[in-house]
């Protein structure tokens, strides 16, 4: 989370449409990962964009 920039104006107005959002909530596309240990936590409620037709 430390290694994030700052979020934008709208990044923070996606989030304000996600429940249970945390102080520290951030979108995941936001995130460069690395080699350093991650921990990813999925909300409960999610929607889910991929689904199959």
């Amino acid at each position: 989370f430390d290694s994030l920039a700052e979020s934008s104006e709208d990044e923070d107005d996606m989030l304000d449409k996600a429940w249970g959002l945390e102080p520290d909530s951030r979108l995941s596309c936001q995130a460069r990962v690395t080699d350093e240990d991650l921990v990813v936590e999925i909300p409960r409620y999610t929607i889910n964009h991929a689904r199959e037709h």
